[in-house]
């Protein structure tokens, strides 16, 4: 079976893999990052091999993802998908797998094995993490950045399939008016399903490519919809 990383990757991959897929500013911190359709898919790899590989995950396995909505969120959702996992976007007990920021690992003790984010925008590890907790940063590093998918077990998000999310995504893409080569313009937070599909996952499914803004101050806004050459807003 096709991931839904695979369904939705391959398609930009061949359009336009050096082209700006997603653009992410935090607005109290100054920061803006840019990556293309292959920088994204490569972080991905990464995490995937990581998932696979240093955690033992196999497809079907379940995989928490407590994380704001951010490139490296991104990186890490696609590359669950990659390794065939259910994503759940709270703390469930049962996963196999938790990924959090610092701030959540106390919601996320009861998982078996956590991986914990600093989303530092240079890659700084998250200090004083406590024992048996892996950083992320550190260890995604030492993985390959290809990644050969062997399918999915069926369930990509909260137990609902690649295939329903995927169809949900285009519907999602469709009525915010989004298309292929849309530039979007996003405020929003990817806290659940119907948050992360109309938020991310339809702008990768339209082809369109994502800029989104943490944190987002009013008065950068306009300034931003000109200098990003944005098409579609979602408030």
């Amino acid at each position: 079976m096709t991931t839904l990383t695979d369904a939705l990757l391959d398609p930009i991959l061949a359009a336009d893999p050096a082209g700006p897929r997603i653009t992410w500013y935090d607005d109290a911190a100054g920061a803006r990052i840019e990556l293309s359709a292959v920088t994204l898919a490569n972080w991905a790899a990464k995490t995937a091999n990581m998932i696979r590989d240093e955690f033992g995950l196999l497809p079907g396995g379940r995989v928490a993802v407590l994380l704001p909505a951010h490139w490296q969120t991104a990186a890490v959702l696609l590359g669950a998908w990659w390794a065939g996992a259910d994503v759940v976007l709270d703390a469930d007990p049962d996963a196999e797998l938790a990924l959090a920021t610092a701030d959540r690992l106390d919601d996320v003790a009861d998982v078996a094995e956590v991986a914990a984010l600093s989303l530092d925008a240079f890659g700084m590890p998250v200090p004083n993490l406590p024992v048996g907790v892996t950083d992320y940063a550190t260890h995604v590093r030492m993985h390959g950045d290809q990644f050969r998918s062997s399918g999915d077990a069926g369930a990509a998000l909260d137990g609902r399939s690649s295939a329903e999310i995927l169809s949900a995504a285009r519907e999602s893409a469709s009525s915010s008016g989004i298309g292929s080569g849309d530039r979007v313009l996003s405020g929003r937070e990817w806290s659940t399903a119907d948050d992360l599909i109309s938020g991310l996952l339809a702008v990768l499914a339209a082809g369109a490519s994502l800029v989104q803004v943490s944190n987002p101050d009013a008065d950068a806004t306009e300034r931003r919809v000109a200098t990003e050459k944005i098409t579609v807003r979602l408030d």
